[in-house]
């Protein structure tokens, strides 16, 4: 029995990169040139990550504007002044609204999922954007001529959409981002948007097939932009009875960085449900120092006291920069990390299979 082990999704971009970005906007570059650092990046990156040894490999969102916004980059019936998301720091990221319907899809994930699988032999997982995500796109004060429920059915076959032309393209796993989960009963501790948020996504999970879904997953964390967080003080034992009640196989979930490892364990021990693996994160993104191996190997082998072996994976505990202008963490220490939580997986992973043996 082996213990899986994945990315969650973003690296750091190269600093030429980011100033690339900045250029683009500003006008001082083109399309074309500002593709061919987008390609260049993106071919470093796949290399180096196939360099730590990792079995699985994304492609570090190089060419994503954010993991977010990807969907609607460059979509004109947008007004910039939407929901705003406050960080620990003092920062804000705010999403646009929408002003018209009806809502498409500007660009699919598959579209990054193909680039990168020209560059690599190895499986390369994809990461899309919630449905629950992008619903908080249309306007409290709604769009004449557009309803909500509308918008919504749109929304469902768009995120259909994405899903299945992942899956299609080859994609090893789909994984969802849902960090939005752990900011809902923040901004309702009733837990009423935390399950209109589940049922929306669940509705989009019910129009795949049973073997479609065990290559679908769900990533959950508090957020992790400019090394803060939007969500931490929202304790796990109010999110994750209700985040496995989504109809999905894999659970990405933020851990390394929690203060009581034991408390969280015990919730997903008592959640977890049968067919479902939990990938725990063992890394901190947030944080510069570089764990070690051997101490990953102990989280692990301290996870594996609740929960068995055949539903434990290993990830990192969030992207290590799910927004293209957040330079809080270098890209070495990115690789580092991940080389750190692939060798700690395989040494867990030994020491587990000799414990079986034994016994």
């Amino acid at each position: 029995m082996s213990i899986l082990t994945e990315p969650i999704g973003s690296i750091p971009r190269p600093v030429e990169l980011v100033e690339g970005l900045k250029a683009f906007a500003s006008g001082a570059i083109d399309q074309q040139e500002l593709e061919i650092l987008q390609k260049r990046a993106l071919k470093d990156t796949i290399l180096r990550m196939e360099q730590t040894g990792s079995p699985v490999l994304s492609d570090g969102e190089q060419t994503k504007p954010s993991f977010a916004t990807y969907p609607i980059h460059g979509l004109k019936d947008l007004d910039p002044n939407g929901v705003v998301i406050p960080f620990k720091d003092g920062h804000t990221r705010q999403l646009p609204r929408l002003t018209k319907g009806p809502f498409r899809y500007r660009q699919y994930a598959a579209d990054f999922l193909r680039t990168a699988r020209t560059l690599t032999s190895m499986p390369v997982k994809q990461a899309v954007i919630s449905a629950s995500a992008l619903s908080l796109l249309y306007p409290a004060e709604g769009i004449e001529g557009y309803s909500q429920a509308a918008f919504i059915q749109d929304l469902l076959d768009e995120q259909e959409k994405d899903i299945r032309q992942s899956l299609e393209a080859g994609a090893h796993n789909v994984q969802i981002d849902f960090t939005e989960a752990r900011l809902s009963l923040k901004l309702d501790p009733s837990k009423g948007l935390l399950k209109s948020f589940i049922d929306l996504n669940n509705q989009v999970l019910s129009r795949l097939s049973a073997s479609e879904r065990r290559h679908i997953g769900v990533h959950s964390c508090p957020g992790g932009d400019h090394d803060s967080t939007h969500s931490a003080d929202i304790h796990y034992e109010e999110l994750l009875p209700l985040l496995f009640e989504l109809n999905a196989t894999s659970f990405y979930l933020q851990f390394a960085s929690e203060e009581d490892h034991r408390a969280v364990l015990e919730v997903i021990k008592d959640s977890l449900r049968p067919g479902q693996r939990v990938f725990i994160g063992v890394t901190d993104v947030l944080s510069p120092t570089i764990e070690t191996a051997e101490d990953i190997r102990e989280l692990i082998l301290e996870a594996s006291s609740y929960i068995p072996m055949e539903q434990l994976g290993t990830t990192d505990d969030c992207g290590f920069s799910p927004f293209a202008d957040d330079l809080s963490t270098s890209r070495d220490i990115a690789f580092e990390k991940i080389r750190a939580r692939v060798e700690g997986t395989k040494m867990a992973e030994k020491k587990l299979q000799r414990l079986q043996v034994a016994f």
